[in-house]
């Protein structure tokens, strides 16, 4: 099994804004920060960002919610889930994933107006 690196706290906090955003590879209109595209690499999880993207065309929930919070908490047997919020905290759409390397027991990202985001480069 391939170790994933974990997440350090305070160097995600260090991204503060973006000067080059990336498109998603399949969902042209979504784009990510600088800062998103160093969690996939680091963690190797583009699949989350998949879910994310894929999530603004089919989920008609969360089309309809402008900002959104997203949140991959991981338990203790690996598995997974997904879950998206509006600004207010209440979950729109959630999604079990049956098992994750996800080397960081949680992550939260932000979607606002077609970009994937951290919370700092809010």
């Amino acid at each position: 099994m391939l170790k994933r690196a974990a997440l350090d706290p305070s160097l995600l906090a260090q991204f503060t804004g973006s000067e080059q955003p990336y498109r998603h590879g399949f969902v042209r209109d979504i784009v990510f920060t600088e800062g998103v595209k160093y969690v996939a690499d680091t963690t190797g999880t583009y699949w989350l960002l998949d879910e994310i993207a894929l999530a603004q065309k089919f989920q008609r929930a969360v089309m309809t919610v402008e900002f959104q919070v997203w949140e991959l908490t991981v338990a203790a047997d690996r598995s997974a889930v997904l879950a998206c919020s509006d600004r207010d905290g209440h979950e729109v759409f959630s999604k079990r994933i049956k098992w994750t390397d996800f080397s960081t027991p949680s992550i939260r990202l932000y979607v606002s107006n077609g970009t994937i985001l951290l919370p700092s480069e809010y």
